[in-house]
């Protein structure tokens, strides 16, 4: 096991130097200058070369892209062309913000969608299940961000229960009750599609356990329905099924940038936004590169959870 992991591991650095590259690529051929952006349009052109010479800007991309590697092994993710402070701790703060929210929204994902999926999956057909398919179904089909101006347009300015944005009230304490009130739309908007396809998933990987021989021989020796779905069915259910979970942790990485934008989330992807708009390059790259590795890195955790599910896996 300790040897796969270590295999992994390594594979890491092939995959993040392919992100680095395509980054790195899109964010310098992209139009827009980062000089100009900075100084404003009216800025003549020998203050325009001042700064990109300052930025190092006016280098080969070749000659760019190699001391921006060399220091970022080393651990230095650059300094921000707007902020003016070292990137690394802005997007390591920023980021927290953005795990709080892709964690809670994970945890909604998992327990709605596995729970319809069960519940649909064991009564076909009947109108919870059609109910929860087609909820899925719609949750599937609504953009991130239309959702998101609906939920605050009803439950903010309408019912006035929830807050519209931001992460914390102005001048609140930070304790986690406000933190609990904020969190409950950009969960909810930016879990909506997660919990469709694990839903439609589960119930999918359950009806081809639920008829198997051995499902059948344990209801037919008296053991009760429940425990019948739940410890054997669903066990064996399951491998399909944290796999979509592990794959919807990169969907909702992404997907944050958006419901942040919406609801003012100070994390990650709002930050990542500005600096797209900036042309902040080394902000773009460093958050980029960090979510790339958080991404790889529970892809390995999902991985390894299929030897606890399925003793029959094992890893040399």
């Amino acid at each position: 096991m300790s040897a796969y992991i270590l295999r992994r591991l390594v594979l890491l650095v092939p995959v993040m130097f392919g992100v680095s590259v395509v980054v790195f690529l899109v964010m310098h051929l992209a139009p827009g200058d980062p000089a100009v952006v900075m100084l404003g349009p009216t800025a003549s052109e020998e203050d325009v070369q001042r700064i990109r010479t300052d930025l190092g800007l006016d280098q080969p991309l070749p000659v760019q892209y190699g001391k921006w590697v060399w220091n970022v092994v080393q651990g230095d993710f650059g300094r921000s062309i707007t902020m003016k402070r070292p990137v690394l701790p802005e997007i390591l703060t920023r980021f927290k913000a953005t795990l709080i929210l892709t964690f809670a929204s994970l945890v909604i994902s998992t327990i709605i969608g596995v729970a319809a999926g069960v519940i649909a999956a064991v009564k076909p057909y009947s109108w919870f299940d059609r109910a929860s398919m087609l909820f899925a179904l719609l949750g599937v089909s609504m953009p991130v961000f239309w959702l998101g101006i609906v939920l605050i347009v009803i439950f903010a300015l309408k019912l006035g229960w929830l807050p519209a944005g931001g992460m914390y009230s102005a001048g609140s304490t930070r304790n986690a009750g406000d933190l609990l009130q904020h969190l409950v739309l950009p969960a909810v908007t930016l879990a909506a599609a997660s919990v469709a396809l694990v839903a439609r998933l589960t119930r999918s990987s359950m009806l081809e356990v639920i008829r198997q021989d051995y499902i059948r021989t344990a209801r037919a020796k008296g053991l009760r329905e429940r425990t019948a779905i739940l410890r054997h069915a669903l066990k064996n259910a399951l491998i399909p099924i944290v796999t979509v979970i592990g794959l919807q942790v990169g969907y909702l990485l992404g997907g944050a940038i958006l419901t942040e934008t919406v609801f003012s989330w100070p994390g990650l992807g709002l930050l990542m936004v500005q600096a797209i708009l900036a042309r902040d390059f080394p902000i773009v790259q460093g958050g980029v590169l960090l979510i790339g590795a958080t991404f790889v890195l529970v892809n390995l955790i999902v991985d390894l959870c299929y030897v606890y599910l399925d003793p029959r896996i094992h890893y040399s």
